[in-house]
């Protein structure tokens, strides 16, 4: 990881406090904090190129309409959501969860939450993201399996 000065959470039980205790934040699958924040700190569409207005990220917030859900499987299933950047060839080398805070200004084609005024929380280790797959694994049948379909223009059904 880039940048060492910010804390790494290491458990997921860590995330899930501090999901529970605090404002709103965001997981973003990066280079980092330092990568994203010198110039625009802005996303792109990687479809048009167009600049979005803030960084693309994945809300942690824990929806009311998924009170009954244990939060230890919220925060897992939202983690999981964008792991596939981490594994993607077509995307840029070295990407990282790390978590945020910042002022959400619309939505990407993806109806991903855009953040500005960005401010970094802490690095997820992968330690986290591990224990994050398999609280979700377990999920099957329960909750349904976490499928994302490979990218348009790669020779697979989209």
């Amino acid at each position: 990881m880039p940048d060492q000065t910010l804390p790494t959470y290491t458990t997921l039980h860590q995330l899930v406090e501090l999901i529970e205790q605090g404002p709103p934040v965001f997981v973003r699958w990066s280079r980092g904090p330092q990568a994203d924040l010198e110039g625009s700190a802005a996303s792109r569409d990687g479809l048009t190129g167009t600049k979005l207005p803030g960084l693309s990220a994945n809300p942690l917030v824990f929806e009311e309409w998924a009170k009954d859900l244990p939060t230890t499987l919220w925060v897992a299933r939202r983690l999981c959501d964008y792991i596939h950047l981490r594994d993607d060839d077509q995307g840029p080398a070295d990407v990282h969860p790390w978590v945020l805070k910042g002022e959400e200004s619309g939505r990407g084609p993806d109806n991903e939450p855009l953040v500005r005024d960005v401010e970094p929380v802490a690095w997820i280790a992968e330690s986290v993201i591990a224990e994050a797959e398999d609280v979700v694994a377990r999920q099957r049948g329960e909750w349904g399996p976490l499928h994302r379909p490979a990218r348009f223009g790669r020779g697979e059904k989209g």
